[in-house]
């Protein structure tokens, strides 16, 4: 048995020695890839706050460039800032669904 399988029950009850073997490569696998640290984390908030917050100010900036060179009787910073954060929310979305099918695939591969 190499050290990233485990041991197979074919429907048994998992004896003494299936469960320390399955806790030792559980172990193993938890040396090799360390849990990301706090900072990591922070990072990562950090990286989804600007990646809403950029589109909206953009959006807004915009808006009101276009407010004072052609003024008309609706207000385009208020739909362009709108637009902007949808625009960040999907981004944040999309960007977030990626990391997680990335992680969910390197999961999958290491077992």
């Amino acid at each position: 048995m190499s050290e990233g399988d485990t041991p197979k029950t074919s429907g048994r009850r998992p004896g003494l020695a299936d469960q320390v073997g399955i806790k030792a490569t559980r172990k193993l696998k938890a040396r090799r890839n360390p849990a990301p640290g706090v900072w990591f984390g922070l990072g990562m908030i950090g990286l989804i706050g600007w990646s809403v917050a950029l589109p909206t100010l953009l959006g807004a900036g915009l808006g009101l460039w276009l407010d004072r060179q052609y003024p008309g009787t609706h207000p385009w910073t208020l739909t362009l800032l709108v637009a902007g954060l949808a625009i960040g929310c999907f981004n944040a979305w999309h960007w977030m669904a990626k990391e997680e099918k990335a992680m969910r695939d390197d999961e999958e591969r290491t077992e």
